[in-house]
C-alpha cells in the first residue's frame, strides 16, 4: 500500500494501524510531512527508545539548527507560553524543572487521591445508570480527570466554571475554524485566571500541588510566574488529556475482546496489566511532541538531516513484532509490557501515574456496576477524531447495567 506524503491527513488517521505495519516493514526511517511541515517519522520500538534517550535529539529547534525560532512558525505570546513548557525543554533546563515538580507532588499529596476517584466514580454511575444508554466520554470519562485535576491545583467550587472552561479552551480549541479566537481570546483569560490562582495560592497556600509547586526549591531556585503558569497548563494537558481517551479506549477494546473482558470481570487484579496493555494495544498517544536532530544521523541507510524534525511513532513502535510476541494480539496478561505509550526517557509522561490510577479505578468501578456492559452503537458508526498521533474517538455510546 502506498504510505501518504501527509502523515497528518484523514486517510491515514483512519488507517493507522495499517500504515504503521507498512512503514516498520518497508520505510522506518521515513521522509514526509506533519501538516506543510517536512518531517521524518520513525517506527520501529528500538529506533523510537533509542532515539528518546539520544542526546542527539533535542526539543529545542532553536538550539538544533544553531538560530532561528523555538518553533517552526511565529505564535501569539499567550500559546508560546504553553508551547514552551517543561516538554518542549531539554536538560539541563528540563532536569531543574522536573525536579521541582517531583517535590510537589510528596506522597501526602497523593495518599487520599485513590478513594477521592472511586467516590466520584461512584456518583458519576449513580447518575449515568437510571438513563440506560449514556455517552461514555462526557458521562464519565470526561468528568473525572476534570475533578482531580482541579483538587489537584486546589480550586475552589466558585471558580470551577473558569476553570472548566479554561480546559475546555485547552484541549478543544487548539484545533478547526475556532483556534484564531482561541489565540487572540481565549487563551488570554485563561491565562489572567492562572496567574489569579497562582496569586491566591502565595497568600493562602493549601494541601495542593500548585501550593507545593509554588514553595517547592531546587538549589536556591524556585519557578518564577511564568514557568508556574505553563506548568498549570502542562499538567492539564498530563493529566487530563491522556486519562479521558484512555479510559474511553480502555472500555471500547474490552468491548470488542469478550473472552479478556470475561477474565477482568472475574479478576479485578487483573486491572493494572489491563490498563498497560490497552496503552499498548490502542493507546491515545501515538507520538511527541517534535524533536530536532543536532547533526547529520544515518539510520536505516537514511540520512536525518541537522535541524530536521523527528517524531517517535509510539503507536507504531508498540505493535513492532520485533519486540513482541503476537502484538496484535489484546492480552490483559502480556507480560513483559514495556511499551512506549507513556513515552521514555526524560520526556516520560508527567501525568502517567495519576492516567494509571484514573484508569484503573475508572474500570474497576464500572465494570462492578455494569457486568452486562454493552456498546449502544455498530463499531463502524464510531467516529475517530482526526487529530495526528492520537487516537480518540469523538464518543463512545454504551448501554450500562
Amino acid at each position: 500500500m502506498n504510505i501518504p506524503k501527509n502523515i497528518a491527513g484523514k486517510d491515514f488517521n483512519d488507517n493507522k494501524y495499517a500504515y504503521f505495519e507498512e512503514l516498520r516493514e518497508n520505510s522506518p526511517v521515513h521522509k514526509g510531512k506533519f501538516f506543510v511541515m517536512n518531517a521524518t517519522f520513525l517506527s520501529r520500538y528500538q529506533d523510537c527508545a533509542d532515539m528518546l534517550r539520544d542526546d542527539r535529539f533535542i526539543r529545542n529547534r532553536s538550539v538544533a539548527l544553531g538560530g532561528g525560532g523555538r518553533m517552526p512558525f511565529p505564535l501569539p505570546k499567550s500559546v508560546a507560553l504553553v508551547a514552551t513548557s517543561m516538554i518542549t525543554e531539554d536538560n539541563p533546563a528540563h532536569r531543574r524543572l522536573r525536579l521541582l515538580v517531583n517535590k510537589a507532588f510528596t506522597p501526602s499529596s497523593l495518599t487520599t487521591m485513590e478513594q477521592q476517584i472511586e467516590d466520584l466514580t461512584n456518583e458519576l454511575l449513580d447518575e449515568a445508570e437510571p438513563k440506560g444508554t449514556v455517552d461514555l466520554v462526557q458521562a464519565y470519562a470526561l468528568p473525572i480527570p476534570v475533578k482531580v485535576i482541579s483538587a489537584l491545583m486546589g480550586v475552589s467550587d466558585e471558580d470551577m466554571p473558569r476553570f472548566k472552561q479554561g480546559i475546555r479552551v485547552l484541549t478543544e480549541g487548539m484545533s478547526g475554524w475556532g483556534i484564531a479566537r482561541t489565540f487572540l481570546w481565549d487563551m488570554p483569560k485563561v491565562i489572567k485566571f492562572s496567574r489569579e490562582l497562582i496569586e491566591r495560592k502565595r497568600a493562602e497556600p493549601g494541601p495542593d500541588v500548585l501550593s507545593s509547586l509554588i514553595a517547592a526549591e531546587e538549589e536556591g531556585e524556585k519557578l518564577n510566574e511564568d514557568e508556574l503558569v505553563a506548568m498549570i497548563f502542562l499538567l492539564i494537558f498530563a493529566g487530563y488529556e491522556t486519562t479521558v481517551h484512555l479510559i474511553t479506549n480502555a472500555v471500547l477494546t474490552l468491548l470488542q475482546h469478550p473472552d479478556q473482558l470475561e477474565k477482568l470481570c472475574a479478576n479485578p487484579e487483573l486491572t493494572g496489566g489491563a490498563v498497560e496493555e490497552v496503552m499498548r494495544f490502542r493507546g491515545p498517544v501515538h507520538g511527541t511532541k517534535p524533536n530536532y536532530a543536532t547533526e547529520d544521523i544515518e539510520m536505516h541507510g537514511v540520512t536525518i538531516e541537522k535541524g530536521s524534525m523527528v517524531f517517535p511513532l509510539l503507536g507504531a513502535a508498540n505493535r513492532d513484532p520485533q519486540f513482541f510476541d503476537n502484538p496484535d494480539v489484546f492480552d490483559i496478561q502480556r507480560s513483559p509490557n514495556k511499551h512506549l505509550g507513556f513515552g521514555y526517557g526524560i520526556h516520560l509522561c508527567l501525568g502517567a501515574w495519576l492516567a494509571r490510577l484514573e484508569t484503573k479505578v475508572a474500570i474497576n468501578t464500572l465494570l462492578r456496576r455494569n457486568p452486562n456492559l454493552q456498546l449502544a452503537v455498530k463499531e463502524e458508526e464510531l467516529e475517530l477524531q482526526r487529530l495526528p498521533l492520537w487516537h480518540r474517538y469523538q464518543n463512545l455510546p454504551i448501554r450500562l447495567r
